[in-house]
Order: C-alpha cells, then structure tokens, then sequence
C-alpha cells in the first residue's frame, strides 16, 4: 500500500563524519525535499508542523547509518499508513517503519518492512520483529523514536522507556542514507519536532527472540528470471520456447525462514509483474512428492513444462478480511521422474511483497540441484 508514496523527489546522500549530536531538522530548512500530493509546513495543535498525505519528505544529505530518529506524529485515527523512513538509498529502496492508525491496539497497530525496488513487503514480514499491538491517542501530538543498531532496531511510541517493536533482523544491506518521513494517500498525518542522531555505537534496550530453525526439507535458493507481463501466461498449460528460450536468470538466496523476497532481484511495471524461481530436483526414482508452498500474490506451478497447480493469495482474494500474507499454507504434489526434473514457479505481484518459499516435508530418495 506504500508502494509509490515515497516519491522520486528523495535524492542520493552524501557521507558525513559520525556524530552523536542530535540534529534538530526545522521543516522550512533546505535539507528537506519533499514532494508528493499534499505537502505543507503548518501551525497544528500548538507546534510548526509538517502535513503529509500521499507525499515524501527526506533529508538527503542526513548519511545516517545507525543512531536514532525522533519525531512527534498526530493522526486522526482513520485508515492510514504513516512513518519514517532510513538508510535511504534511493527512492525505491529504504527500510520504513509506519503505523496503522485504524488499526489501534491489534497485532498489526504497526510495521516495520524493508522497501526493495520500490516494493514494500507486509505480506512477507509479519507478526513477532515486524509489528505489534500497540493503542494510539488521536488528534493529538505522540512521541516515536527508532534506534537503530546494524540489523537491529527498536521502536518507541509514547513510553520512552520501554520500546513497543524490536526488530531483530532488518532485511535491507547495513548501507550508510538518508532519512525522512512518509505518508500513505489513505489518510494525512501532521509530523512535528523531527531529529536524528548518528552513532556507530547506537545501544538497544531489547534483546533477539531465540533463533528460529530452518523449516526441514525448506528450499533455501531460485533461479529467478527477469520479470515478464502475467498475462503471456494466461492459457499456458505448457511451457514453450517462446516464453523460455529469452530469460536471463539471477540466483536468490532464501533467508533462513526458506522466504525469498524477489523483489531484491527486481521491482515491476503494470504489465511486468511476473517471475518465473525454479529449482531442479534429481530423483532417483519415478515417484510423486509432496511440496509445501507460500507465495505472494498468485503463483502457477509447473513440473517437467507442464502446468500442475494456480493458486491465488491477493490482498482480499478469499473474503474482506484476507491479507495476502505468505505461508506454508497450500501444497502441491508433484509426478518426479527418475533423473532431473525441473519445478519453476511463474510468481505474480500487485502489491504487499513478492515473494515465494517451499519446502519438501519428506526428502528421502531425491536431491535438490540449482
């Protein structure tokens, strides 16, 4: 849903010698540049503020690799996405933390998703480390303040003292950029009393949650190919040459959940939406296995060139309340033959997070060969 809300205005940074000096940004200063469709400095409950709706402000030359970023927020409480953002490295790639004003006091108050090739990812990051319950107060002025540490961060919203999110593991490379703010066309926020301070050894109060193992049998690299239109596939219960024979391929490396964000190969158009990941499996003998699979938005897998399974998990696909977001919820099985066999999964994305994982829950008698 934020995809596009950070405009193009946001520009590259420069690099800056490190300090702990906490760097008060008025919003008329000329190190902000902003743009988007609503963008004014304005008089708001008693402070000089900043209104943003559907528009981007980033203080360019801010080099901010880890330290802390602060700023008062008010919102009205209806259906928004607003926030900070850091490590900017352009405006389709930065890490973003936002609230969800409507959603006050639930498991997705909040979130914190790394923005690849301008696409947020929700749907791929969710629950513990990537949001929590927190309750809001609206039409008047709450206190956010992220500290940042290398892959680490903390959020605090209100209570200074004890942060509301940890995140464990951001997912965006430790890269020195710039910081700003954001906010969603859904609703407008006011942003007040914005600061940051750079520090290379920036504490954190939390601590990581323990380790989660690698799923078993969890295919943890793709192939994955460059993005073509969905719709060439539409029809195409076997895969020919016309569609094949031109793709170039790029190998991902799923992190340790088996997930694979494809969209830190590549983002997408209107019309080229669409990747093909695959895997090659030698079995050593004629047999049928099942395989566990998570997507994001719609998937259609295929096994030896022929089309064996078409899911679709969009945003509201299954009723209104549906998210879209990824699991190892659906299964396929597929007819290996002895010798190699070739899986590719054609992966489709609106918005919300591209992204595809697997696993096999029993391996016995095959292997898997990128």
């Amino acid at each position: 849903m934020l995809r596009n809300c950070f405009l193009k205005a946001l520009l590259f940074f420069s690099l800056a010698t490190i300090s702990v000096k906490a760097q008060v940004i008025p919003f008329d200063s000329p190190r902000w540049q902003m743009a988007g469709n609503e963008f004014k400095v304005v008089d708001y409950l008693g402070q000089k503020a900043l209104y943003l709706k559907g528009a981007g402000a980033s203080i360019g030359d801010a080099a901010f690799t880890n330290g802390t970023i602060e700023f008062d927020i008010a919102v009205t409480g209806e259906r928004g996405f607003m926030g900070a953002v850091w490590r900017v490295q352009d405006p389709n790639n930065y890490e973003n933390f936002y609230i969800r004003p409507h959603q006050s006091g639930n498991p997705d108050a909040n979130q914190y998703t790394p923005v690849f090739n301008d696409i947020a990812a929700w749907q791929l990051y969710y629950g513990e480390g990537y949001g929590n319950p927190v309750k809001y107060v609206f039409n008047q002025w709450m206190h956010i303040r992220i500290a940042v540490s290398g892959t680490q961060a903390e959020v605090y919203i209100q209570d200074m003292e004890k942060p509301a999110l940890f995140v464990n593991e951001m997912k965006m490379p430790v890269r020195s950029g710039s910081v700003g703010l954001l906010s969603s066309n859904f609703t407008g926020a006011y942003f007040a009393n914005f600061q940051f301070t750079k520090s290379d050894k920036q504490a954190l109060k939390g601590s990581p949650p323990p380790k989660k193992e690698t799923p078993s049998g969890a295919v943890m690299a793709w192939q994955v190919s460059n993005a073509i239109p969905e719709k060439l596939l539409d029809n195409v219960t076997v895969l020919n040459t016309a569609i094949t024979e031109n793709l170039k391929w790029t190998k991902l490396e799923c992190e340790s959940t088996g997930l694979a964000n494809l969209a830190q190969v590549q983002g997408i158009t209107d019309s080229l939406n669409t990747a093909f990941a695959k895997i090659s499996l030698v079995s050593e003998r004629d047999q049928i296995k099942k395989l566990m699979i998570g997507f994001s938005d719609r998937v259609k897998v295929y096994c030896n060139g022929k089309l064996l399974y078409d899911g679709m998990n969009n945003y509201l696909s299954r009723d209104y309340r549906f998210l879209g977001t990824i699991g190892y919820y659906d299964a396929v099985y597929l007819p290996l033959q002895k010798g190699k066999n070739e899986i590719w999964m054609a992966v489709s994305e609106d918005f919300g997070g591209w992204g595809i994982q697997a696993r096999f829950p029993d391996m016995k008698d095959m292997t898997i060969s990128n």
